[in-house]
């Protein structure tokens, strides 16, 4: 059996301090006035492109149980292409690409203003924080090789 498979150390409980930290970056995301669907899409998106599987399968449990389609979350990969997705959503998927593949390119100033036309300053800097909060998510689900597939929904995470 591949030993890649296996899950590491248990990071969240030998340091509660750090998830409480990224947990306190999360609750300033959600306290901001973008839609939590489309923060889904975000999270979901940066971990296909990170590879992330233990948060792909979150991000997709907790899209649905919160009324998300099926076949948008089929689509989140080829976006561009898909008339399900809003130019807003478009917009922020983009953002998040381009910060989650921040080493490849520069973020260009074209992007930037039809970020801040869209979204204005304060959601601009809370879509901003989500990418980076996913993004370090992603990082320490993946060093310590969380195990795609055991993520259970809890009760606190249907939006109401």
């Amino acid at each position: 059996m591949d030993t890649k498979r296996f899950k590491r150390l248990n990071y969240t409980a030998i340091s509660p301090d750090l998830y409480k930290a990224l947990s306190g970056l999360e609750m300033y995301v959600h306290s901001s006035k973008l839609e939590d669907p489309l923060l889904e899409l975000i999270k979901l998106r940066a971990s296909q492109i990170n590879q992330c599987g233990w948060c792909i399968d979150m991000h997709t449990k907790d899209a649905l149980i919160n009324g998300e389609s099926s076949q948008r979350l089929f689509l989140v990969s080829s976006w561009r292409d898909a008339p399900q997705f809003s130019q807003r959503e478009k917009l922020a998927l983009e953002w998040c690409e381009a910060i989650t593949n921040i080493s490849k390119s520069d973020i260009d100033d074209v992007l930037y203003q039809k970020m801040l036309n869209e979204f204005g300053e304060k959601e601009l800097v809370a879509l901003t924080a989500s990418v980076v909060a996913i993004n370090a998510w992603n990082r320490f689900n993946i060093a310590f090789r969380a195990i795609p597939g055991t993520y259970e929904p809890k009760n606190d995470t249907i939006k109401k």
